[in-house]
């Protein structure tokens, strides 16, 4: 039985059929284990991280809420996003010249391929500029490139903590082109509140228009995520209007969970949410 247990003392449990793979790397615990609730799963270092069942709600939101608001994303940076689904869901957008994904652990890479195919399979299509080393190293030269840049990582710990800092989000600014859209995981309202709080004080200081959205996410502690919308000349999508019709259309035929009604809804936020995205 897999369990992951919160700091504030609940969790989830998923009863294993099988342990696939298990790998210390340089980084991190990577494990992966079948299972017969939902599919393969992939741990880091025992939290959870992607499942075959349930990855389309994460990376559907994270990806095609800034691709269909932007009106032309050609040129994307991911910084995280080993498991692949994040540059899978990009590649649905025919608009898309090239993907840099910067990864730190390439255990992730590895895992994900071997046991993931339907998440990684885009990882080697030439569009694609798989980049195996650390994102804050690698975001500081650059200069007005993206249109649009992701932040698939991990929690605020381990790997993931150099991406929770003023100083990153200042870099990753400046790599922007006007018009541009940034979106990071902003972790879960109900089961990482604090974290959340601290993430949008921070978002807060280095962007004009920041808003969370939200969505269920079965296997994450809370059952319940979060995403920032983030820019500085890109108004939050409240109104159907700011999508491009003809693009969704296209778009939500390839998924599970997104769809045009659903791009706008999602930042109906509960109050708490609101909340803490305010930092109270």
């Amino acid at each position: 039985m897999y369990h992951e247990i919160t700091p504030e003392g609940f969790g989830i449990a998923i009863e294993k059929e099988k342990d696939l793979f298990s790998e210390q790397s340089p980084y991190q615990k990577v494990d992966v284990f079948s299972s017969r609730a939902f599919g393969n799963v992939l741990t880091l270092d025992g939290l959870m991280m992607v499942t075959q069942r349930d990855e389309c709600f994460y990376h559907e939101m994270i990806v095609h809420i800034p691709m269909l608001t932007h009106k032309n994303p050609e040129n994307i940076l991911v910084i995280g996003g080993g498991d692949g689904g994040t540059v899978r869901e990009l590649l649905k957008h025919p608009e898309v010249k090239h993907i840099d994904m910067v990864e730190i652990d390439k255990a992730v890479i590895d895992a994900s391929k071997k046991f993931f195919p339907e998440v990684s399979c885009g990882l080697d299509n030439p569009k694609v500029s798989v980049r195996i080393e650390d994102a804050v190293e690698f975001i500081k030269d650059k200069e007005n490139i993206y249109d649009i840049v992701l932040i698939d990582s991990t929690d605020p710990i381990g790997p993931g903590e150099g991406l929770f800092n003023e100083g990153f989000y200042n870099n990753v600014k400046k790599a922007l082109k006007k018009g541009a859209i940034v979106t990071p995981q902003t972790e879960g309202p109900f089961a990482q509140s604090e974290n959340m709080k601290k993430t949008y004080r921070l978002l807060k200081k280095v962007f004009k228009n920041v808003a969370p959205y939200c969505s269920p996410m079965p296997t994450y502690p809370g059952g319940y995520w979060s995403w920032g919308f983030c820019s500085d000349s890109v108004e939050i999508p409240f109104d159907y209007k700011q999508i491009d019709e003809k693009r969704a259309q296209n778009i939500e035929k390839t998924c599970k969970i997104y769809n045009r009604k659903l791009h706008c809804a999602v930042f109906c936020v509960p109050n708490f949410v609101k909340e803490l995205a305010d930092g109270k």
